[in-house]
């Protein structure tokens, strides 16, 4: 068979009867066009978010971010201060910093206050 088959069914129903590797390719391209079509909603919802003045980070740190890296660690790490570091300057303790980093734990609004302070960051940042 080399191309699709239709078949009536007793009640006026028609199905399409196509070969394995047919039907295979048209899942696989629904697949790509459902992805393309998610990702066309979260660049036009990012595209609605900035022009009504939302986050905007540096290019490293969004490229971090792409890597896995959390928000504060890529910032961290953008500024090119160490955990220690910013233990040191915030009273935070190092342990809690990675837990933070890693997304073990959440902050509370003043820790991430501090946190935005320490690394010269607007608030939102860390938001």
């Amino acid at each position: 068979m080399s191309g699709p088959q239709i078949i009536r069914t007793p009640n006026g129903e028609e199905l399409v009867v196509l070969p394995r590797a047919e039907y295979e390719a048209l899942l696989e391209r629904a697949d790509r066009e459902a992805e393309d079509a998610d990702d066309v909603a979260i660049y036009d919802a990012r595209k609605a978010e900035l022009a009504s003045g939302g986050v905007v980070l540096p290019p490293e740190v969004s490229a971090a971010i792409l890597r896995g890296e959390s928000r504060l660690k890529a910032i961290r790490n953008w500024r090119g201060e160490t955990q220690l570091y910013l233990s040191f300057k915030t009273g935070i303790g190092q342990g809690y910093l990675s837990d933070l980093e890693s997304g073990r734990r959440t902050g509370t609004p003043e820790t991430i206050a501090k946190l935005a302070k320490a690394l010269d960051v607007p608030l939102e940042w860390l938001s």
